[in-house]
């Protein structure tokens, strides 16, 4: 006789119901788009399947995803590449999902990089249930943050940036510019070009270099003042983000 597996669905810290936002990064079109979007989907996930990290980076600047299936062997590409550049911009939980993996890469994964590894063939039935237990460990930490005080924030009243200690650096007008922008997103992703075309009204002919200098100089001047690295990430092909804290769990 089979057994029917019961997955409890995904709460927030008021208990709250939610629906997970799952990415598929799988370079095989017929698993990826056959089976697992279409399946995760039918068992109330919200899912979007791509074949190129690339693809997935561009997504992530509007659409905050809780969760990520990723393959291991992306043509050209490494997933571990791929779990390393998302483990140090985003909150993303990963599941790792491969048929080629190593026991040394299994075991390097499992304690860096993801959150869970399974091996294809996969069954979905698994693969949902480890998707809600990896959720249920990280949605309650990532709720607080968001609805908690941010370590790092702008003053009202004044044209500074206040660090956890309570200390703070005074800002000119292009990096309160920047970083209002920043701040508003939430520590998603913001594109260069949005972020250019907000300063742009500030200085004549600015482009991506001079973007580029002002927040090498702002970080600058973070740690030279404060002692402090300034916790704004570069998003690798697509543009900036503003951690308030460390998405890893203690403040940057």
């Amino acid at each position: 006789m089979e057994t029917e597996v019961v997955i409890a669905p995904a709460r927030d810290d008021r208990g709250i119901r939610v629906q997970l936002k799952v990415a598929v990064l799988e370079d095989d079109a017929s698993l990826r788009e056959d089976i697992l979007v279409p399946e995760l989907t039918e068992k109330g996930f919200d899912v979007e399947g791509f074949a190129r990290p690339a693809e997935l980076y561009r997504r992530m600047i509007a659409v905050p995803f809780d969760l990520l299936v990723l393959d291991l062997r992306l043509g050209d590409e490494d997933g571990l590449d791929v779990a390393r550049y998302l483990g140090e911009v985003s909150s993303i939980g990963i599941v790792m999902l491969t048929g080629r993996g190593t026991e040394a890469d299994r075991v390097r994964a499992l304690a860096e990089l993801v959150d869970a590894w399974l091996t294809k063939p996969v069954d979905v039935e698994v693969l949902a249930a480890t998707l809600h237990g990896v959720a249920r460990r990280l949605l309650p930490q990532r709720t607080h943050r968001r609805n908690g005080t941010d370590p790092w924030r702008l003053a009202d009243a004044s044209w500074r940036l206040h660090a956890p200690d309570g200390r703070s650096v005074p800002l000119n007008l292009l990096e309160r510019r920047l970083l209002t922008r920043l701040f508003a997103a939430e520590s998603e992703p913001v594109a260069h070009e949005e972020l250019i075309a907000d300063l742009a009204s500030t200085a004549e002919n600015f482009d991506r270099h001079r973007l580029e200098i002002v927040i090498h100089r702002l970080r600058r001047k973070v740690d030279s003042r404060l002692g402090l690295s300034l916790p704004l990430r570069a998003v690798r092909g697509v543009g900036y983000m503003m951690l308030a804290t460390d998405e890893r769990g203690s403040d940057v």
